[in-house]
Parts: structure tokens; C-alpha cells; sequence
């Protein structure tokens, strides 16, 4: 039994520097799966970085939004005879001596779909 043991001993002494590297390069696979999956890792940092990309863009697209709606309110502020008569037109329905306007008819409600308003009508 001594004999194994002392075999075991020299053989473990004989192969420490391969059994040290194998330790190292297991320990730098975890470090490295670590870094690129990890909760902070690569993969992570992947997707936050899309996210702001998109939240950037959103931004961009609503400040220009807000740029051309600001552009509205100053014409109309200055009294800009063309941009009040295109939203009287817009929003009041105004039209010009002359002019026709087509409406878009309205598709008309089922009464089957709808029972809770036909008999609010039918009760008054």
C-alpha cells in the first residue's frame, strides 16, 4: 500500500505543471462563459445597447414631432392666414362658397352587437 502511495505522490509531482495549466484553463473557460453570459455580461450589454439604440430613435422621431407642432403654434400665434383657415377647415368642417365636400359614410351599428345602447334608445 506505501508503494501506490509513493506511486500516486511521484506521478502527481511529475504532472503538477500539466495539471496546474489544465486548472488555468478551466478557471479561464469559467471567467470567459462568465463575462459572455453572465448577468453583466456581453450578451446583456448586447441587448441594452439595442435599447437604447430604439429609445434614441423614439426620441428623435418625437422631437420632431414636437419641432413641427411647435412650428404649427407659432403660425398660428402670428395669425397665418393659411394655417388657420387649414384647421377651421379641419376641425370645424368649414368649407369655401363653391366648394363640395364628401363624407365617408359611417358603416351603421348592429343592433345585435350593440344591445346595451339600443336599449338606452329605446327607453327615452
Amino acid at each position: 500500500m506505501k508503494i501506490t502511495i509513493h506511486i500516486a505522490g511521484r506521478w502527481l509531482y511529475q504532472m503538477r505543471r500539466i495539471l496546474a495549466t489544465c486548472c488555468i484553463a478551466l478557471l479561464a473557460v469559467l471567467i470567459g462563459y462568465k463575462v459572455v453570459f453572465g448577468a453583466n455580461g456581453m450578451k446583456v450589454w448586447q441587448g441594452k445597447r439595442a435599447q437604447v439604440n430604439q429609445l434614441q430613435s423614439e426620441i428623435d422621431q418625437k422631437l420632431t414631432e414636437q419641432q413641427q407642432l411647435q412650428h404649427e403654434v407659432d403660425a398660428l400665434q402670428r395669425g397665418d392666414a393659411s394655417v388657420i383657415e387649414k384647421e377651421a377647415r379641419e376641425q370645424l368642417g368649414y368649407v369655401k362658397p363653391g366648394e363640395v365636400v364628401l363624407y365617408e359614410p359611417r358603416a351603421k351599428t348592429d343592433p345585435r352587437t350593440a344591445p346595451a345602447v339600443a336599449e338606452n334608445t329605446t327607453q327615452r
